[in-house]
């Protein structure tokens, strides 16, 4: 009796401990997604209740009419092309180019702070302080630096408009993102690196292999785990990828620089109309796009084998 009565006070402590925290999950995480999916199928605009119009939101979101070929005369199907022709090539664009630059670059980074040199102290808190620094600061520091009476113009003498020319804008907000989340991931691939048995270097050394031969064959397959989640990390933030574009571009010059998360601010609250709905079927289709990239990446990276133990 007395074990049972025990149980049952450490149980109520920790649910006790633990309801904050349940609360808040439950109210802005579960019931939040929940009814973001109910407003996906109703036709919402903050100031009136919302109606049910079924998967109208995805249809206008997608254009599946625009699809197939429609008779000549036809009248055109109301929809709104920008999710298909600026916003989704525009975040695969950015995460094709970003992923594997950030992954590349932070892997180098956490090789050089793996040896020993002198001040590498020093030289990890400096590659990881952007990551720590507000994005929205660095993003302004960034729009200073790239204006067209900027630093970069005034050092190599160019008269570049960088955020307002569709040839670069979208390259320099790529640029601020790769340079504020190196050092994240630098830390990441250092704590695999040194997670690495020793023995197994030295036994490679024995057998004759040279750096190059043991980077390919012990030093990337035991880093597999940590690849794939790096890769992962970087895929998510890229397909969500917001502030840099809200605060640099605002998604221009000429929708150039609109991606898929950018796109659903402007129309949940900036459209005239108020797209909530439409944007809430946007967000969950964005949802379903992050979950099957990861997965087709997981099995690349996973499947490849890994090192026997």
């Amino acid at each position: 009796m007395r074990q049972k009565a025990r149980r049952r006070r450490e149980t109520l402590t920790a649910y006790t401990f633990l309801l904050p925290y349940l609360f808040i999950f439950l109210v802005f995480t579960v019931f939040s997604i929940g009814y973001a999916f109910y407003l996906s199928f109703t036709r919402y605009n903050l100031l009136s209740p919302p109606q049910w119009w079924g998967l109208e939101g995805y249809r206008r979101v997608l254009c599946v009419e625009s699809w197939f070929p429609r008779p000549e005369g036809a009248p055109r199907p109301t929809c709104d092309d920008l999710f298909i022709r600026k916003a989704l090539p525009n975040t695969f664009k950015y995460t094709a180019i970003v992923v594997p630059v950030q992954t590349i670059i932070s892997l180098v980074l956490a090789f050089a702070m793996d040896q020993k040199i002198r001040f590498r102290r020093l030289f990890r808190t400096i590659f990881y302080l952007p990551s720590v620094t507000s994005s929205v600061v660095i993003s302004l520091i960034f729009v200073w630096l790239f204006s067209p009476i900027g630093v970069i113009n005034q050092i190599f003498r160019l008269n570049i408009n960088w955020l307002n020319d569709p040839r670069y804008a979208f390259y320099t907000i790529m640029m601020v993102n790769i340079f504020t989340t190196s050092g994240t991931l630098m830390l990441i691939f250092l704590a695999g690196l040194q997670d690495i048995p020793t023995a197994l270097y030295e036994a490679a050394a024995i057998d004759g292999a040279n750096k190059f031969q043991i980077f390919r064959y012990i030093t990337i397959p035991m880093l597999r785990p940590v690849i794939f989640f790096v890769v992962t990390v970087g895929i998510i933030g890229c397909f969500q990828v917001f502030d840099q574009i809200y605060v640099m571009t605002a998604g221009g010059p000429l929708d150039s620089t609109t991606t898929i998360a950018y796109l659903i601010y402007k129309w949940a609250f900036r459209d005239t109309t108020v797209k909530m709905g439409q944007a809430s079927a946007a967000a969950f289709i964005l949802a379903l796009i992050i979950f099957i990239v990861t997965l087709l990446q997981r099995r690349i990276i996973e499947g490849s084998g890994t090192v026997s133990q």
